[in-house]
Formats: structure tokens, C-alpha cells, sequence
């Protein structure tokens, strides 16, 4: 009996079907930074299509332009219902001199994005 290849669509198919999902990265969408004396106050929104407890943007940080973290803010649950959202993270202390930092989010299922956002103070 001779051998027939399948149809080029069904080669393709199966070669997507078995690639991983790749899902997208939390998304800085704004960054407030106020000094509050002596120490500065961070409100960061996201968004990331979050789809529950298994897979939901669950942190941000910041961090100086050297890839340092300066403070963390965790993200306790999914906010699939509330898309953009904005957290506040305050008393972060920066050292003397500093005139810009990094944002990173931060996926539950994927980890730290990739892309950062920089921030200018003033």
C-alpha cells in the first residue's frame, strides 16, 4: 500500500498545537511617584488578563537602573474583574542621589516581564 503524506494544513496544526502557550506579560499601564518626606510613595496600575488564582499578575517592584530591588509590592489575589487595576506601595527609601527608577510586574504562572518601565523623579 503506498504511503500518502497528510495534507501540509494538518502538519501545521500539529506543529502549533504542541508549541507552549506563551500568555502576556502584566502591563505597566501608569506610575505615580510622590515623595512623602523623607521616603517615596509608588501607585503602579497593571493589567494582565488574569483568568484566576492559577495565573494572575500577583506583584510589582521597584528597582533602581542597576536591575536592584528597593521595595516589592505583592498582589494577593486575580483581579480578572477589575482591568486596568492601580496598588500603592509606600516608605520605599531610595538611595541619596537617585533621580530614576524601574517598574517590573510580576506573573504568578510566568514571573518578573521582561520589559521594565522607568520612572524620572522630581
Amino acid at each position: 500500500m503506498p504511503y500518502h503524506s497528510p495534507p501540509l494544513s494538518a502538519c501545521l496544526f500539529a506543529c502549533l498545537w504542541a508549541l507552549p502557550t506563551l500568555a502576556d506579560s502584566p502591563k505597566i499601564e501608569a506610575v505615580d511617584a510622590q515623595r512623602t518626606g523623607a521616603t517615596w510613595r509608588f501607585a503602579v496600575t497593571l493589567s494582565h488578563p488574569d483568568t484566576g488564582w492559577g495565573h494572575y499578575a500577583d506583584g510589582w517592584r521597584v528597582l533602581d537602573m542597576q536591575g536592584t530591588e528597593l521595595g516589592l509590592r505583592p498582589l494577593a489575589h486575580p483581579h480578572e474583574h477589575e482591568q486596568p487595576f492601580t496598588r500603592s506601595l509606600g516608605n520605599v527609601t531610595l538611595p541619596k542621589g537617585t533621580t530614576q527608577v524601574q517598574i517590573q510586574a510580576r506573573c504568578l504562572l510566568d514571573g518578573w516581564a521582561q520589559e521594565t518601565v522607568v520612572v524620572r523623579l522630581e
